[in-house]
């Protein structure tokens, strides 16, 4: 029997919804999520219209690192924006937005900011093309680089398009590898390396599955890259300021020659970024390769990366998120075993993936799709009804924001989902 998940209010505006915006949402990611409505968040609970209050791990599909709300960001946002909000034209906040990302990275050399992951994916491909000379590049199964006819691909089939109406021809300027080997890299290399211009990747494969690198993998592709001339392009729009503050970088010691930076960056306001060495870069300076964008730069969103660079540097959450990220995978694994639930629980403590099936080590695509994540995503709605918002694919997104009272609440919403019992 299916749950009701939706209040009275919910339904009232999803109705509503459904004669003016197709489906009822406005990102066909959402047609699949429970249809609850909400009305407020702060911290790590969102409320929902008709007063439910969940604890999110969610997170808006990521970038919500800081929480919701964060007073110190959006107060600082605010306060920019009372002095106009588009120029049209360069201002202060842009300028200290840049250094302060790049001081954090610490390896790249130039950036651009722009408006969302998607278009920044879309620079780094064009400017690997106009640097290189060549047209195709690869990229890995199961790895998301956002929706446009060039990227998009079917989870379920390697290689065709996802949508109706997107032109699959345009997915042949890539070529779809298996993520974590590199022998079928340097294979491709060997045969199509005088055409491929880049090799984009998520450096961990958290969109699906939250699998890690194999050890000396990212390296071995670095030394490939600059073995055949190829643009390595990291998409951090997960990772970046996530995983560590200078993101997958940081974390592996692995550099990159461009990488691309979503909303976390700015606390979850609607920013992204490519950075990269500034011999590649500077090219979008001469006016050789074009990127533009009305609101690239914003006041509202150079204000929002200020305000959360300023504050990570100044208290950094990284090594609490990560306490409370695994102490939460662990405490999730104990509680389904208590209840005779088999769980796979895997990935780093602030992005990790969770399914139904025998714990066991996940290092790649095939070997996630031998769990059980259709019996994983059935039983969402149970989490939801018990008050956790949680993704069907499994993804669980931590924030700085989560603590103590929230590791409790979530234990016992779990087990009681689990149980079929009401908290």
């Amino acid at each position: 029997m299916a749950l009701d998940l939706a209040g009275a209010e919910s339904k009232r505006l999803r109705e509503r919804a459904l004669s003016v915006i197709p489906g009822a949402v406005n990102s066909n990611i959402r047609l699949s999520a429970p249809p609850v409505f909400f009305g407020r968040a702060s911290g790590a609970t969102l409320w929902d219209v008709d007063g439910r209050d969940y604890i999110d791990y969610v997170l808006g599909q990521g970038p919500h690192f800081l929480g919701h709300a964060c007073e110190r960001v959006n107060a600082a946002v605010a306060e920019a924006c009372a002095q106009g909000m588009l120029f049209g034209a360069s201002q202060a906040l842009e300028v200290e937005a840049a250094e302060l990302v790049l001081q954090a990275l610490g390896w790249a050399e130039r950036l651009r900011l722009g408006l969302t992951g998607t278009e920044c994916v879309q620079a780094a491909l064009r400017l690997s093309r106009a640097v290189t000379g060549r047209r195709k590049f690869v990229r890995f199964d199961g790895h998301y680089h956002g929706w446009l006819d060039n990227v998009l691909i079917s989870p379920d089939e390697r290689a065709r398009q996802a949508s109706d109406g997107q032109v699959g021809e345009y997915l042949n300027d890539s070529f779809i590898l298996d993520w974590n080997d590199a022998d079928a890299l340097a294979e491709l290399l060997r045969e199509h390396g005088d055409s491929i211009c880049a090799v984009i990747m998520e450096p961990v494969m958290v969109n699906t599955g939250g699998i890690e690198p194999r050890p000396g993998y990212l390296r071995r592709v670095r030394e490939l890259c600059d073995q055949y001339g190829v643009v390595l392009i990291f998409d951090e729009v997960i990772t970046g300021f996530r995983v560590a503050r200078g993101g997958a970088v940081e974390r592996y010691g692995v550099v990159p020659d461009l990488a691309i930076y979503g909303k976390a960056i700015g606390g979850g306001w609607p920013v992204a970024a490519v950075a990269g060495r500034a011999d590649l870069m500077d090219e979008f300076g001469s006016g050789r390769v074009n990127h533009s964008g009305t609101f690239n730069g914003s006041v509202m969103a150079a204000a929002a990366v200020v305000a959360t660079q300023r504050l990570l540097a100044e208290n950094s959450p990284y090594d609490r998120v990560a306490d409370y990220g695994n102490a939460l995978m662990k405490g999730l694994a104990a509680v389904a075993a208590d209840h005779g639930v088999a769980l796979n629980v895997h990935g780093l403590p602030a992005a990790f993936h969770v399914s139904l099936g025998p714990q066991m080590p996940v290092p790649d695509l095939r070997t996630l799709n031998e769990l059980d994540l259709a019996g994983y995503a059935a039983l969402t709605d149970r989490f939801v009804a018990q008050g956790l918002w949680v993704m069907r694919r499994g993804i669980w997104f931590v924030s700085a924001a989560h603590g103590d009272a929230e590791l409790d609440r979530t234990l016992d919403r779990f087990g009681a989902a689990l149980g079929g019992a009401s908290s």
